[in-house]
Formats: C-alpha cells, structure tokens, sequence
C-alpha cells in the first residue's frame, strides 16, 4: 500500500524536469529560512513568557499580596 522506492524516484525525476534544479534549489532554502525563523519566533515568545511571569509578581515596584504571603509564613 506504501510507495516504492522506484515510483518515489519517479516522482522525484517528474519534479525535477517540471521545475529545475535552481528553483528546487531556491524553494529548500525559502524553506530552510522559514523554519529557522518560526523556531527563534517560538523561541522568543517562551522567553517572553516567562518574563512576564515573573513580572506579574510585582506591580510598579510593590510586591503582591500572593508574595507577602510567602514571606510571612
């Protein structure tokens, strides 16, 4: 039921002729680049929360109730 390693190189030959090397060639690095960009995003947005995280504990310089809490006990 799967594809053959022949009928997959066919295919692959079919898309060769089709577009060309240089264009194939062009589209792996557009993709290349957009994964590398959607992974620092992702990267970048982890950090973000956890910045903002640890922001959420104080408001203008004073300390929540919840962290209060934490120090009396």
């Amino acid at each position: 039921m799967g594809i053959s390693v022949t009928q997959l190189l066919i295919i692959l030959a079919i898309v060769i002729v089709l577009f060309g090397t240089k264009r194939l060639r062009n589209l792996g690095g557009d993709l290349g680049g957009a994964i590398k960009g959607f992974r620092s995003a992702v990267k970048e947005g982890s950090e973000d929360k956890k910045i903002s995280e640890e922001d959420s504990n104080t408001i203008d310089g004073e300390v929540t109730s919840e962290q209060q809490e934490k120090s009396e006990k």
